[in-house]
């Protein structure tokens, strides 16, 4: 685009500017870049150090963001809803029989928040099988930190587990999580599962393939 900045020039006396670096400034009065990734290699370095008040524009979101002295945090839009959507959808199978957390396959979606004042709303469902003696447990991640577990569990804890079920059927297992990840970087959601005993199965029964489900997650960011 037109505007769009890689670098914000710190001037020093002497230097002579030239007609394009005026007419920029004069332009938009704020630095316009593409996305955060370029806003925040912009500053430090060589160029303008990075300060409280200071303001940008970013095209990939369109949005106005000023920096707090500790995080960017956003000016507009301004009105309570959904900022963006991210989403993953798996019909394939996966099994375990780990009875410690590992990550599903298919089951992460990462997201960029335009504003660290902003929350996150993690959804989703995961159909799973397992014999009768079997407890299957899953746990939503941020990154590496785990979010929405429950506490008093005295072997595992979770953000959901598997009732009672005959290795016949499948069950499906909804969730649902308003995180707080205060950030503007770049940040994955994803579900891991344990079995407490034999092998655990996604998107098929424990039994056979003759039934198959499917799986999704999906991240909203949303403004307070």
């Amino acid at each position: 685009m037109a505007n769009t900045q890689t670098t914000v020039p710190l001037f020093v006396a002497n230097q002579v500017l030239t007609a394009n670096q005026q007419n920029l400034s004069a332009g938009t009065g704020v630095p316009v870049f593409a996305t955060t990734v370029t806003r925040d290699a912009a500053f430090g370095g060589s160029n303008k150090a990075l300060a409280e008040g200071q303001l940008c524009y970013i095209e990939a979101t369109d949005v106005v963001q000023y920096y707090t002295g500790a995080a960017w945090a956003t000016v507009g839009p301004t009105s309570s809803g959904v900022v963006q959507v991210k989403n993953a959808f798996t019909a394939a199978s996966f099994s375990t029989a780990s009875t410690s957390y590992v990550d599903i396959t298919g089951m992460s979606i990462a997201i960029t928040p335009t504003s660290a004042s902003n929350k996150v709303l993690v959804t989703g469902s995961i159909n799973l099988g397992t014999a009768a003696a079997e407890v299957i447990m899953c746990q939503l991640m941020r990154d590496t930190t785990a979010v929405g577990n429950g506490t008093i569990g005295s072997s595992y804890n979770g953000i959901t587990s598997n009732p009672f079920q005959s290795a016949s059927g499948m069950f499906t297992l909804p969730f649902m999580f308003l995180d707080s990840p205060a950030t503007t970087s770049a940040t994955t959601y994803k579900l891991r599962m344990l079995t407490s005993a034999g092998t655990s199965y996604m998107n098929r029964r424990a039994t056979d393939t003759a039934f198959g489900g499917s799986s999704t997650i999906t991240v909203m960011e949303v403004t307070p």
